[in-house]
């Protein structure tokens, strides 16, 4: 364990990279996830093709989809941008099916009482579908940070730096301590980044924590009022 503590500036450098690059696709991949995933759920027609496209980005391999992304985009074989890109399309893979499927689960007389009061269609997904279709969206998007996070290794083995460099340095030099550091910084990564995704749940959406006492109670699960 020597290693470990002569080289935490190594890895708290390298642990900073990596929640940056995690963080930037997660964030791209959700924006980016929304509306396909409202195009989904909104035109029944539309909803196979684009859900199977989607779920197909994600059985791409990392190590084919890396090397290719240079020569389609023109960007240096080295630059991080392409580790991003990579992990945008991987999180999108994940994310269009959770919100198609939040929006789905949205009570149907709940977004005609919005309708009734007026609500016209962008306001009504706002304040009333994109909410209540939140625990869904937010099972998802905990699932597609910890698949990015952990994704974001492959990115070693074409010489783009952050965590996954622990890996593959630690195996070629059989330095043990700096595999076991690089698996325990990933997962302490992706601990608080799911651990933030709760809260912010939970401080976005208040209401869910009545409906879970009220169900632990055996009680009708509460109404949300759209008014």
């Amino acid at each position: 364990m020597n290693w470990v503590g002569q080289n935490l500036d190594l890895i708290w450098e390298l642990a900073l990279v990596h929640l940056r690059q995690s963080v930037i696709a997660l964030v791209l991949g959700f924006v980016l996830s929304v509306p396909l995933g409202w195009l989904a759920w909104r035109y029944r027609a539309a909803r196979g093709g684009i859900l199977a496209v989607t779920g197909l980005l994600y059985t791409i391999p990392s190590l084919a989809l890396l090397p290719i992304l240079p020569v389609l985009l023109g960007t240096p074989i080295l630059s991080e941008i392409n580790l991003i890109l990579a992990l945008t399309i991987y999180a999108i893979a994940l994310m269009v099916r959770s919100v198609a499927d939040g929006l789905a689960s949205v009570d149907t007389s709940t977004r005609l009482a919005a309708t009734a009061l007026g609500y016209g269609a962008g306001r009504r997904f706002f304040a009333v579908d994109f909410p209540l279709a939140g625990p869904v969206i937010l099972a998802g998007l905990r699932v597609t940070a910890v698949s990015t996070i952990a994704l974001a290794t492959v990115g070693a083995l074409i010489g783009i730096t952050n965590l996954g460099y622990l890996f593959t340095n630690g195996s070629q030099r059989r330095i043990i301590p700096e595999v076991l550091a690089g698996i325990l910084a990933v997962l302490l990564i992706a601990l608080v980044i799911d651990g933030l995704l709760i809260v912010a749940g939970r401080v976005l959406m208040p209401w869910t924590r009545t409906q879970r006492r009220r169900a632990r109670r055996g009680a009708p699960a509460l109404e949300v009022s759209v008014a």
